[in-house]
């Protein structure tokens, strides 16, 4: 905690403009942890005659305070003001912010990162451990806990800021990506390549140099060519994160996907996972089947001859091209979109055909495990891939790989930024 300064006279003409900054200061500084704004500022002001001569003392104290860091200043702001009202509504605001720092200081300490981990980029999964990604997967559940699934922020990596380049549409991964990094109080640069100066013929290294120029600390990266975050990370000297390059990768969708299966079944050893689609084309089936292997599940790749080919076995799954037959043996189905852009010629006849051989519905359902687990990373076709009846059935756990996905993408955030940052238990 950082002490009052001694008392000292301040000339009253400037009363009012430093009552008004400690207002100002007391609302900045303890909004951003979820205190009602009610509760900041607003009675200070009404009744400013209750203020005793000692509040210029406490006013010149936060003033001090400029060159501290962000959680004394917080807590200095409050203290003054508990000082100044001396009623029980600012002692309790102070208590409050109290254990919100402690709860911090508490919640680092259980997502320390060990000595160990020693990734600057996320690019993939194939060459991460099953220690590793139990790791991230652990560090998720922790995150997700401490902010009650978005309900509260963290200052984790406040003062780091995240940069999005999505050369490539995005919903779900763009938007998860953003909320994670202010989750943790990280500041966001977006990025889109429609309107910006690719299209004037930059190239992709300086486009990704020009923005880590602007003090970024990590770029996540999509790009329809495969390898391109891996290019990025020789290039630039921030973290790089790969959230989807091509057919190759998609890390973080494959390691949502895997917590969300674990935190319904506790381990994945042993379990039986179907990968059921485009399977040529998908990141997702790549990054999905590195990591479940490595955490002891038996994955299943299914879908038509031109689109999973025999070579698959090489990386040690199954490949089955009859959903019919499989389907008593599995406990996870993972649907996979057909990805028609990425395809230069139509891999089947129809539409209508694949949805016959292929398509997720009612009957199916009743001839699988009774407590069989229906995912699928999105978009979804209604009516291709599954049908209404499955993707919104009790056996369908597709919005919650979107809910996890973001506490995935704040663990990968806080393991590849947070050694930098300094322990919130030095702070104050």
């Amino acid at each position: 905690m950082l002490p009052l300064v001694p008392p000292r006279k301040i000339p009253d003409a400037t009363c009012g403009v430093w009552e008004r900054s400690l207002v100002e200061a007391c609302f900045s500084h303890t909004n951003s942890i979820g205190i009602p704004v009610d509760t900041l500022g607003h009675a200070y002001l009404e009744s400013p005659s209750q203020v005793g001569g000692n509040s210029l003392v406490y006013v010149y104290a936060i003033r001090r305070t400029s060159s501290a860091n962000e959680f004394c200043k917080r807590l200095v702001a409050v203290e003054i003001a508990a000082l100044v009202r001396r009623d029980a509504g600012w002692m309790a605001l102070l208590e409050r912010v109290l254990m919100a720092m402690a709860t911090e200081v508490g919640l680092q300490q259980s997502i320390a990162i060990p000595e160990t981990w020693g990734h600057r980029h996320l690019l993939g999964l194939e060459h991460l451990s099953a220690d590793e990604i139990t790791l991230i997967l652990d560090c998720a559940d922790r995150l997700q806990a401490a902010t009650e699934h978005g309900r509260h922020k963290l200052d984790l990596l406040r003062g780091k800021t995240v940069a999005n380049l999505f050369f490539e549409n995005s919903t779900r991964t763009r938007n998860s990506f953003s909320l994670a990094a202010k989750r943790l109080g990280a500041d966001t640069v977006e990025f889109s390549s429609s309107g910006s100066s690719v299209s004037k013929g930059e190239t992709l290294i300086d486009t990704a140099k020009t923005i880590e120029a602007m003090m970024v600390d990590a770029v996540v990266v999509r790009h329809s060519s495969p390898g391109t975050p891996h290019l990025l990370a020789r290039s630039l000297d921030c973290s790089v994160i790969n959230a989807g390059d091509g057919p190759h990768e998609h890390p973080t969708q494959g390691l949502l996907d895997i917590l969300t299966i674990r935190q319904n079944r506790g381990s994945l050893r042993g379990l039986t996972v179907a990968l059921v689609g485009d399977i040529a084309h998908s990141r997702t089936a790549r990054s999905n089947i590195w990591g479940l292997l490595k955490l002891g599940a038996h994955v299943i790749v299914c879908g038509p001859a031109t689109l999973v080919s025999k070579n698959w076995e090489e990386l040690g799954v199954e490949v089955a091209y009859d959903l019919d037959k499989i389907l008593p043996r599995c406990d996870v189905l993972n649907l996979l979109r057909i990805q028609f852009e990425r395809q230069a010629i139509r891999p089947f006849p129809s539409v209508h055909e694949y949805t016959l051989l292929y398509a997720m519905n009612q009957e199916r359902l009743r001839r699988s495990k009774p407590e069989i687990m229906i995912m699928a990373p999105g978009p979804i076709n209604r009516g291709v891939e599954l049908t209404p009846e499955v993707a919104d059935g009790p056996h369908s756990v597709i919005l919650d790989q979107v809910t996890n996905g973001i506490a995935i993408r704040m663990a990968t955030l806080w393991l590849l930024l947070g050694r930098s940052q300094a322990p919130l238990s030095s702070l104050c």
